[in-house]
């Protein structure tokens, strides 16, 4: 459903460009400069001999004469050398930017998070017969959007088992396309999770620079999410809701199950590592923090509290009440705990008047 569905760290390297451009080739080579230099003598006689006397020209000339002829010409020299490097310089880079666009050799380093958006893909983990709370979801992350960020919001889940889901479900592929359907028997805790991050790189016609796994009982706000990554690390990353509620330290255990965040290269790792493969079975949110203290992963941490949270009253010590600075809320299993939230952010402050309904 990419926001696309209607809808640092490595600190961010340096921008640069790296001309492959042979200066013997580009160096000192000027197109068209047969036709400059009878110009620039032209303008020579233009500038000089009309300053020239006669008396000068022939050999009685007095000194005094002669310097007085060089301080009148001086000036229209000088200028005349500006005028005649400034279009060298031109011609110069003129050059080299048309041999470049023509022959492809300078290469740009892209930089995330500065000059161009880096990307997510959220995940959403649910079942194939929870059509209504698909649909609402995608009404929810429809209406969002990042300013800095491209965002991907996709539904997960395991292998159909119904007749009508093969029709239903397919019905949502052709209208939104943005279901994953995993090579698994539906579960929660054993190795659903795992099955996600680990095809990722098998089965996506790009890869992110972010993924994120999410409930079905989350908010997410999109802006904020994307704002809190932009000074975080791009590689290494585990960012989510540590586990115990009451810690602050992101290294204590392991990200709630809630919404959390890997960079691009651990989902790789889980994909290629036999650590994770042989370890799927548990609470998904718990076994993914063991495999990284296991294989030493995931050095880069970050726990955004208070901006993420169970709603108020749901949860102990791992809720509170609504913030503006939220970026997700959690343990939302009632519409009026939903409608409470959007009202909260006023999720619908962009609509406008209008004939046509009365709101």
């Amino acid at each position: 459903m990419k926001k696309s569905m209607t809808t640092r760290p490595k600190v961010p390297q340096t921008n640069g460009c790296q001309p492959k451009h042979d200066r013997a080739e580009h160096g000192f080579h000027f197109p068209h400069l047969h036709f400059i230099f009878p110009l620039l003598l032209l303008l020579l006689l233009l500038f000089i001999f009309p300053a020239l006397e006669p008396s000068i020209i022939t050999r009685t000339a007095s000194i005094m004469k002669q310097r007085r002829v060089i301080l009148i010409a001086l000036p229209s020299l000088v200028l005349f050398l500006f005028f005649f490097f400034y279009i060298l310089f031109n011609i110069r880079v003129k050059s080299l930017l048309l041999a470049s666009s023509n022959n492809h050799s300078i290469t740009l380093t892209k930089t995330p998070h500065t000059e161009t958006k880096f990307s997510i893909l959220i995940g959403i983990l649910t079942r194939p017969d929870n059509y209504d709370r698909r649909h609402f979801l995608r009404l929810v992350y429809g209406i969002q959007s990042s300013s800095i960020a491209e965002i991907d919001v996709k539904f997960v889940f395991c292998n159909l088992t119904k007749p009508e889901q093969r029709v239903l479900i397919a019905l949502e592929i052709l209208r939104f396309n943005d279901i994953i359907i995993l090579d698994c028997i539906e579960n929660m805790n054993n190795g659903k999770t795992y099955a996600y991050f680990s095809s990722l790189p098998h089965i996506l016609p790009r890869h992110y620079d972010y993924v994120m796994k999410a409930d079905d009982d989350v908010f997410i706000r999109l802006e904020p999410l994307s704002l809190s990554l932009k000074p975080l690390p791009w590689q290494d990353l585990y960012y989510g809701f540590v586990i115990p509620c009451n810690s602050m330290n992101p290294f204590a255990d392991y990200m709630s199950g809630m919404g959390f965040l890997l960079s691009w290269d651990l989902v790789e790792w889980i994909g290629k590592s036999e650590i994770p493969a042989n370890d799927t079975v548990g609470p998904e949110d718990k076994m993914v923090g063991k495999w990284f203290k296991m294989g030493n992963k995931a050095k880069n941490r970050f726990s955004n509290k208070p901006a993420m949270y169970d709603y108020p009253g749901t949860n102990g010590r791992c809720s509170h009440e609504l913030i503006p600075e939220t970026v997700a809320v959690h343990r939302l299993k009632r519409w009026d705990q939903w409608l409470n939230v959007l009202e909260f952010f006023n999720v619908t402050k962009q609509l406008n008047n209008s004939k046509l309904y009365h709101v």
